[in-house]
């Protein structure tokens, strides 16, 4: 190795074993064999070992900033040795921190306790899960040698880091839901994290609504006018649109969508704040069933909150070339000639729709991870490569994540992506025909007999149209799904990093 196989003063700090396993795992690392470790050497290493393909980039930067302490961007033995030694005498520091009784073993309740006091509160099925990611004998306790083989190649051993370590590993409150907020902890409240991440979901919203407006604009059309506009198909009434307001003409009622996300938003995550505090009980964190009804009702709120701007968003999209002047103008003239009760028409079916799609968007994504993590468990055991006999006397090294990968395969940003896109499509087919009837009740300046209501115009699209016209512009409401999906998390990502939010 350089430098003479680290023959530092950390290596004579070190005992016999730990030497020999820290000069293993530096051979592992070191593919090259020319005794220095690049970032593409750490990075792949850390795959191979069996660190996430999602995490193995951010644990190799922050490993070779740590340790590479001359600057040449890779690290020489004595380097390797020195990072090791010191992030090893951290996690002992931690683990003796969590272990309050001082047996020598971290157990369920020294867990929930440290979680306790970070803001972050579970119950003891949840610490469990967490236990046995960890725990390689089956105690359900977890003694250092386990503490220190599963952290060990975790670039921190601050508490904070490795308590959101296990909410991504472990998947305890993961927000990636489309109708239920994020969860956020005391820490990311009080550092000002939260709005941070508000931020960049209402810019990545902001994006992608402009971005897919066209086929939202023609969703709406097809949605209100229905057999009348879908003669031509998609394509033809794609034409239409352009034909009567030209190109700008395909982003009508697309500034009203955009402002709305702010307060929808800001009132939901406060709504969600309180009332999940209502569905919990002290030191237990939210099940499936609680983040439903929480989620739900906040959504409930803020739509109630912010629905006049629903209504203007529907006038606007559907408004001939010249009606309004703008929002403002518009909003006046509605007022001024349906008084002030016009400004909820859908207002009911509206609410109704948040129940079906909340419901089945997060039971649908919360069973599709599940069955991710299942057959990901299957796959694992049936594919587990053999061992080499120098690889079995390495095992720890070599079993240092996988071990903990096949207690808790971790589901991914892509896998999470499909999970959610798929769940949502599933909780618009459901709640569909109650937006129809919502959009078509905005849409109407006048009221008309027998149609005004929402039962009065459910019958009357199934007599006149039959069920297919409760589908009406579902079409064009599924084509964005790919690109609105896609473009959101571009900006997400990209805003959370500018505003330096580091991901979980």
């Amino acid at each position: 190795m350089a430098n003479g196989h680290g023959s530092t003063r950390e290596l004579h700090e070190l005992s016999a074993e730990e030497e020999e396993q820290f000069t293993k795992l530096f051979k592992r690392l070191d593919a090259s064999g020319d005794g220095r470790i690049d970032f593409e050497e750490l990075r792949e290493g850390l795959k191979k070992l069996g660190v996430h393909s999602d995490q193995a980039e951010k644990h190799a930067q922050e490993i070779l900033k740590k340790s590479d302490k001359d600057d040449d961007e890779e690290i020489e033995f004595a380097e390797f040795v020195k990072y090791m030694s010191e992030h090893q005498r951290k996690l002992k520091l931690t683990f003796d921190k969590l272990d309050k009784n001082n047996d020598g073993r971290i157990d369920t309740e020294e867990i929930i306790e440290a979680l306790r006091g970070l803001g972050v509160h579970i119950d003891k099925s949840e610490a469990n899960r967490i236990m046995k990611s960890m725990d390689k004998d089956g105690t359900l306790t977890v003694d250092w040698d386990e503490w220190r083989e599963y952290l060990l190649l975790h670039p921190s051993a601050d508490l904070k880091d490795i308590v959101k370590y296990w909410r991504h590993t472990v998947s305890i409150d993961i927000g990636e839901n489309l109708c239920v907020p994020d969860e956020f902890t005391e820490e990311e409240k009080v550092t000002g994290m939260w709005w941070r991440q508000l931020v960049a979901g209402g810019t990545a919203g902001a994006v992608s609504r402009t971005c897919t407006a066209p086929l939202d604009r023609l969703k709406v059309l097809l949605q209100v006018h229905g057999a009348n506009v879908a003669r031509g198909g998609i394509w033809g009434s794609f034409q239409q649109m352009l034909k009567e307001g030209g190109v700008k003409g395909l982003w009508r009622g697309n500034g009203m969508n955009v402002l709305k996300i702010a307060p929808e938003s800001a009132i939901k995550f406060m709504a969600y704040e309180r009332l999940k505090k209502l569905f919990t009980r002290e030191g237990h964190s939210l099940g499936v069933v609680e983040r439903f009804c929480s989620g739900s009702l906040a959504g409930m709120i803020s739509q109630t909150t912010i629905y006049p701007m629903e209504v203007l968003k529907t006038r606007l999209a559907i408004r001939k070339t010249g009606e309004y002047s703008g929002m403002w103008d518009c909003g006046v003239k509605i007022y001024q000639r349906e008084g002030l009760r016009a400004f909820y028409k859908g207002y009911i079916p509206n609410i109704l729709g948040v129940l079906p799609y909340a419901g089945i968007d997060l039971c649908i994504y919360e069973t599709l991870k599940i069955m991710w993590v299942q057959h990901s468990e299957r796959w694992q055991r049936r594919n587990e490569p053999q061992e080499t006999d120098d690889e079995k006397e390495d095992g720890t090294l070599k079993n240092m994540y996988l071990a903990k990968n096949k207690n808790q395969p971790n589901p991914g940003v892509m896998v999470l992506l499909a999970c959610g896109t798929i769940s949502s499509t599933c909780g618009q087919l459901a709640s569909y025909p109650l937006a129809l009837i919502r959009t078509r009740l905005q849409a109407q300046t006048t009221p008309i007999p027998g149609r005004d209501t929402m039962a009065g115009l459910f019958k009357g699209i199934i007599k006149d149209e039959g069920l297919r016209g409760l589908y009406r512009g579902i079409a064009p409401n599924f084509m964005k799904v790919a690109p609105a999906v896609s473009i959101s998390y571009v900006v997400y990502e990209k805003t959370r990093s500018a505003l330096g939010v580091n991901s979980k």
